[in-house]
C-alpha cells in the first residue's frame, strides 16, 4: 500500500500536469481528470478537416500507479476509430512511436495530447498497429476513407447517448438550447483582454513533442 506522502506527492504532480494544458494550443481537444479517480482522465476531441473532419472522439487517459515514473500512459478510445494507429481489438493509441519510454523531466501529458491530435491528420505512421488500416491508406484511399467516414458518422449517432459512468466528470453532451445555451455562447465568443500576467511563450519542435520555453520580458 502507498504511503499517504506518496499519494499526495503524486495528486499534486498529476494536478500539476492538468494545469500545464491551459498553456497549450490543444486545439479541439477537452479533457479533465474523473470525479472519483485523478489517475483516470475523460477525454474528447473534435476533428475539425481532413478526412476525420466532423468526428468527435471520446477517449480515456490512464496514468499507471506509477506516475510519473517509468511508465507510459494509456488512450484508448471509446469511440470505434479506424486509424493506422490505433489498435482495432481494444482502442489503444500507439504511443511506442514518439514515447518509447517516460521520463519525467522530459514528457508531459499534454504531449501525448499534441500527438493525438497530429494523428487525425498524419495517417503515414512508422510503426502501425492496425495494419490493415495502414495497408489500406496506402493502397485504396477511397475504400480507406469510406470507412472512417463509417467512423465518423458512428461518433455523431452516439454523441447525445447516456453517459456510461456515474462519474461527475464525465463529459456529456446535449442537443443544443438555445434558451440554455446562447448565454454561455455569447461569453466564449467575447473578445479576450490581454493577459498583463503571462511572462513567458512555449512551442514544441516541428516534428517533435520536446517543449521549449523562454522568458518575456
Amino acid at each position: 500500500m502507498k504511503e499517504l506522502s506518496t499519494i499526495f506527492h503524486q495528486e499534486y504532480i498529476i494536478m500539476a500536469e492538468y494545469r500545464k494544458l491551459r498553456t497549450e494550443n490543444l486545439k479541439g481537444i477537452y479533457v479533465i481528470p474523473s470525479y472519483k479517480n485523478s489517475f483516470l482522465w475523460y477525454g474528447v476531441i473534435f476533428v475539425r478537416s481532413g478526412c476525420y473532419g466532423g468526428g468527435v472522439f471520446r477517449f480515456t487517459l490512464t496514468l499507471p500507479d506509477t506516475f510519473p515514473n517509468e511508465k507510459v500512459p494509456v488512450v484508448t478510445f471509446s469511440s470505434q476509430l479506424y486509424h493506422p494507429a490505433v489498435d482495432c481489438n481494444t482502442g489503444d493509441l500507439n504511443l511506442n512511436e514518439v514515447f518509447p519510454q517516460w521520463d519525467r523531466n522530459q514528457n508531459h501529458i499534454w504531449q501525448i495530447l499534441k500527438y493525438l491530435h497530429w494523428i487525425f491528420y498524419n495517417l503515414n505512421i512508422k510503426a502501425p498497429v492496425n495494419d490493415e488500416a495502414s495497408i489500406l491508406f496506402k493502397t485504396n484511399k477511397k475504400s480507406f476513407i469510406e470507412k472512417v467516414k463509417d467512423c465518423v458518422s458512428l461518433s455523431l449517432e452516439h454523441l447525445y447517448d447516456t453517459p456510461s459512468t456515474d462519474d461527475k466528470h464525465y463529459i456529456s453532451f446535449k442537443p443544443y438550447d438555445p434558451t440554455i445555451h446562447d448565454a454561455a455562447k455569447n461569453k466564449m465568443l467575447k473578445p479576450k483582454q490581454n493577459d498583463e500576467n503571462s511572462h513567458g511563450v512555449s512551442w514544441v519542435q516541428t516534428d517533435s513533442y520536446q517543449a521549449f520555453s523562454k522568458e518575456t520580458p
